[in-house]
């Protein structure tokens, strides 16, 4: 590869450090990329293998009795806008076991349960996964209503960016194509799956649409209802549950029912998790239908290990697409242009390739208007124009 991305291990020397590259690994696994993509940089390599204009991220273990570690490496990579996350160890420690210069950044605590979420922020940092963490909750109203508005609380304490359809669409929206449009953009669905949740038309589309755009499901099976795995959705991640796992084993009450706080946290660490392999699998699909398309009309493009696709044009210019996965944001297209800057490619135009079904037609209009008013060739091209547009250019 070209480029790196270099993740960098500072301050105290604690046991876990092993554990959370290992589970880095794993993502970078479940995100089909190399190892080869990423560097590790501790202290004591810094200075030979770190390289300013390659993208950074930093874990920096906080110690326990102040005995602060790898401050002037620590300085001069926030001199340099690098992005630092503090990790401490104790209750409301923070400012005992971090570093007075690091003040100033967000930290987290850490626990066991918290590794994902942890080795995630490092790969939001590198634009491997979406920085904001959307989560979309499908259920049945009347027979979860009460534990949909729990996880919905639960989670967005957690930071993640939920949709619940009755907390998150606005007075006047089109209901429907706000639901799809919302599901479209998220990275997992999180399906409480009731008796009769198939039962109900809307659920049953819900799930369905899933299946087609090949999100994530992470389901809910409830205590009085069995199912087999499922084999409509390419991903899908069931947990089956026990009446135990709700307080005072009250598990069939719309309004009352609600789950004890061990297993909510399962839940919250299971969707985190899910998210790169997720991810990827969207990816995929979308690489794979683009190239497909290509074939079918004679264009050569080849699959980079970066996992963007390139093709090389008669006249020496060279064409870059990006899969997206979700709604295209101005922030694509400025990542696009900064990959473009550290890959050296020179003269190039970059192409956002994204699957618009069921995104709303105000966001479509929206993306054209960018692609005719922007001044960069950096545009976005939609899953239903890949034909026209590649037999054309």
């Amino acid at each position: 590869m070209r480029y790196k991305y270099q993740l960098i291990i500072l301050g105290s020397k604690v046991s876990i450090i092993d554990d959370v590259i290992e589970l880095f690994s794993k993502k970078l696994e479940d995100l089909k990329l190399p190892d080869s993509s990423v560097k590790i940089i501790n202290s004591g390599n810094f200075e030979a293998e770190y390289l300013g204009n390659q993208p950074a991220f930093v874990f920096y273990f906080g110690d326990v009795v102040g005995n602060f570690k790898d401050l002037d490496i620590t300085q001069r990579l926030l001199n340099e806008g690098t992005m630092i996350l503090p990790i401490y160890f104790n209750n409301d420690s923070f400012s005992k076991e971090i570093p007075c210069i690091l003040e100033n950044q967000n930290g987290i605590q850490y626990k066991k349960i918290e590794e994902d979420r942890i080795v995630n922020i490092a790969l939001e940092s590198f634009e491997l996964l979406n920085n904001t963490r959307k989560i979309f909750i499908s259920y049945k109203r009347n027979e979860s209503t009460s534990v949909a508005i729990q996880l919905f609380e639960a989670l967005e304490a957690h930071n993640f960016d939920v949709f619940l359809d009755t907390h998150s669409i606005g007075k006047a929206e089109a209901f429907q194509e706000e639901l799809w449009h919302k599901m479209t953009d998220c990275d997992v669905i999180l399906l409480l799956n009731t008796p009769n949740f198939l039962n109900s038309h809307w659920c049953k589309e819900e799930f369905a649409e899933a299946g087609a755009k090949q999100i994530g499901i992470v389901q809910l099976v409830w205590p009085n209802h069995n199912v087999k795995m499922d084999d409509t959705s390419h991903i899908s991640f069931p947990k089956q549950l026990i009446k135990e796992n709700f307080i005072a084993d009250l598990f069939d009450d719309r309004d009352k029912s609600k789950l004890k706080d061990d297993i909510v946290e399962e839940i919250i660490k299971e969707v985190e998790s899910v998210r790169a392999r997720n991810l990827a699998a969207r990816q995929d699909n979308l690489i794979t239908e683009f190239r497909n398309i290509a074939d079918r009309i004679g264009k050569k493009i080849t699959l980079q290990p970066e996992r963007f696709l390139t093709e090389d044009l008669s006249n020496g210019e060279r064409r870059i697409y990006i899969p997206t996965i979700g709604i295209p944001q101005s922030t694509s297209c400025q990542s696009a242009e900064i990959r473009n800057e550290l890959l050296n490619y020179g003269n190039i135009s970059i192409r956002l390739i994204y699957d618009d079904i069921r995104i709303r037609e105000k966001w479509i209009n929206h993306l054209d208007w960018l692609n005719k008013n922007l001044n960069v060739d950096i545009k976005t091209l939609k899953k239903q124009e890949f034909e026209s547009w590649l037999s054309k250019n």
